[in-house]
């Protein structure tokens, strides 16, 4: 497996200790306070590791304390592995970014488009273009998700079985002809809306690769960049480091509730959300793209490739909170754009955190996060298993790892 351990001290690397230390008093207090089971959160400049804290439980009833091999479902963390594997096929010319996605999945062909009306008298009419493979990596697509709540396309994708992105029983290939069937929200590239997109996308290396998904990265990332602890589903081996699935309570606590099922290959493999992780395993895949797509003499991508997954792919440099679809015109998308299946900091002044130009980064919704930082050579993960309602811990994350920059 990858170790995770703290390479060199704090000060050496431009880190104030006394502000790493009210960062982990922070979230040891959500801890104790049963907000959180444990969290593990890593810090480091120049690829080295300045700040490691592991805390609390990875499993409460069983009395298991998080470690650095604990294993945790990454959720959409997920999507800047896909994106990788895409840029892979692109480089070696196997599929364009501009190629419609039609070319390698013809259920695509002639997509409508929503006009109006819902229910039985939703209106569509034909798009204007195709959806390109871009659009996915940019979630412009005119795709979205069942559980929104906010557009009568959600309704259709519920109706369809979609609330959760799978209906039961299908796999990949299969659940892809459903999506194609739906509707777009909008025209392609006109508009962003976080979707399933990224399952799209894990079809389409199916295709191009002729290789299952899960082989597909294995293969091609994983075991390059000696990801060990990396998958769609964990052996008997790692099952006693697999952290407990919590939510969030309405008054506040937590409790277990039913996680992404891992414990054998599952029949839908999620290019959005299906991968469980070391933090080991993660800072490995964090260092290759803060190397340009290179880590231990082994090469992904060109830094052509990272640049262009790391930049604001959003027309005319638009934000998230004005071109995102009404569900993302919040507060939190202030001063956002987005790359390939990461966020990127275009306007620091308008986040809510302190942050720096060209920073960029995912979460996940069990509330695990990262971002590199190429201003201050950061790289941050933060690792825990809650899907929370009223919990953001994102906000002081930020904050309080900001402040302990000292150069």
């Amino acid at each position: 497996m990858a170790e995770l351990r703290q390479e060199v001290d704090p000060g050496e690397a431009g880190l104030d200790p006394k502000a790493l230390d009210r960062l982990d008093r922070h979230f040891a207090r959500l801890v104790d306070e049963g907000r959180l089971p444990g969290y593990l959160v890593s810090v480091a400049r120049g690829g080295r590791v300045a700040h490691l804290t592991a805390y609390g439980h990875r499993d409460r009833a069983a009395g298991l304390p998080v470690g650095t091999d604990t294993l945790w479902r990454i959720y959409s963390m997920t999507k800047p592995v896909t994106a990788v594997a895409v840029l892979l096929l692109a480089e070696e010319g196997r599929l364009s970014l501009d190629d419609p996605l039609e070319r390698h999945l013809p259920a695509f062909a002639a997509p409508r488009v929503y006009e109006s009306g819902s229910g039985a008298g939703l209106r569509t009419r034909p798009a204007r273009g195709p959806i390109l493979i871009r659009h996915l990596l940019t979630h412009t697509a005119g795709l979205t998700f069942g559980f929104y709540y906010k557009h009568p396309v959600d309704a259709l994708y519920r109706e369809a079985g979609l609330e959760y992105s799978v209906p039961p029983g299908k796999d990949l290939a299969e659940t892809v002809e459903v999506y194609a069937r739906m509707p777009l929200q909008f025209e392609p590239g006109t508009r962003w809306n976080y979707s399933v997109a990224s399952n799209v996308l894990g079809r389409v290396i199916e295709v191009v690769s002729g290789q299952p998904l899960d082989a597909f990265l294995a293969e091609r990332i994983f075991r390059p960049l000696g990801m060990t602890d990396t998958g769609f589903h964990i052996t008997g081996e790692q099952a006693d480091r697999l952290a407990e699935l919590y939510g969030e309570t309405e008054d506040g606590g937590i409790t277990p509730v039913p996680g992404l099922p891992v414990r054998g290959r599952p029949l839908f493999l999620s290019g959005s959300g299906g991968l469980v992780a070391s933090a080991g395993d993660f800072h490995r895949f964090m260092e290759m793209l803060r190397r340009g797509g290179e880590l231990d003499g082994a090469r992904l991508l060109s830094p052509e490739s990272v640049a262009l997954m790391t930049r604001n792919q959003l027309p005319g440099g638009a934000q998230l909170d004005s071109f995102g679809a009404l569900v993302h015109q919040e507060r939190s998308n202030a001063g956002l754009g987005f790359g390939f299946n990461v966020s990127v900091v275009v306007d620091p002044a308008r986040t809510l955190a302190p942050t720096s130009p060209g920073t960029y980064g995912w979460t996940g919704v069990a509330t695990t996060a990262f971002w590199i930082a190429p201003a201050h050579d950061l790289t941050v993960q933060f690792m825990t298993q809650v899907r929370p309602k009223t919990l953001k811990v994102f906000p002081d994350l930020r904050r309080l790892v900001h402040e302990s920059l000292t150069v």
